[in-house]
């Protein structure tokens, strides 16, 4: 894995334990190792370009508000899921941190052109043969 763009620092991410859902028994309902990770977009140290991307993205784990929300609780320690919350908001910030390759206008073929058109005349003929028959 290659070395992230924009590192983010721990002291801009909120960290909450919570209970965990799901299966795991008597242990899922007394221990607190599932972890709320919560980062403010517009507080952090982000480059204002990263921050705009972020805000844009689409993604459900950002809030109206600009705030990432996420919710780690795959391992059975809060230690492991806090890594994986960190881990996971980092991947979403490098995901954003690329710029998008430039979209460029492009013209279809003569060939697929006809095709094209060869379709349309074919699925013509077909409907046409479903009308009437003159005796």
């Amino acid at each position: 894995m290659s070395q992230p763009v924009f590192s983010i620092r721990e002291d801009e991410v909120e960290f909450s334990a919570i209970r965990a859902q799901g299966a795991g028994g008597q242990n899922v309902n007394k221990v607190s190792s599932a972890i709320h990770l919560r980062f403010d977009i517009h507080a952090s140290s982000l480059p204002a370009l990263i921050k705009e991307r972020l805000l844009q993205l689409g993604d459900q784990r950002v809030s109206k508000e600009g705030v990432v929300v996420i919710k780690a609780q795959q391992y059975r320690t809060q230690e492991q899921n806090r890594a994986d919350a960190l881990l996971r908001l980092q991947e979403l910030v490098d995901s954003v941190s690329r710029t998008p390759k430039a979209r460029r206008a492009t013209k279809p073929t003569f060939g697929s052109k006809q095709r094209r058109l060869a379709g349309k005349a074919n699925r013509s003929g077909i409907k046409a043969l479903r009308g009437k028959v003159d005796l």
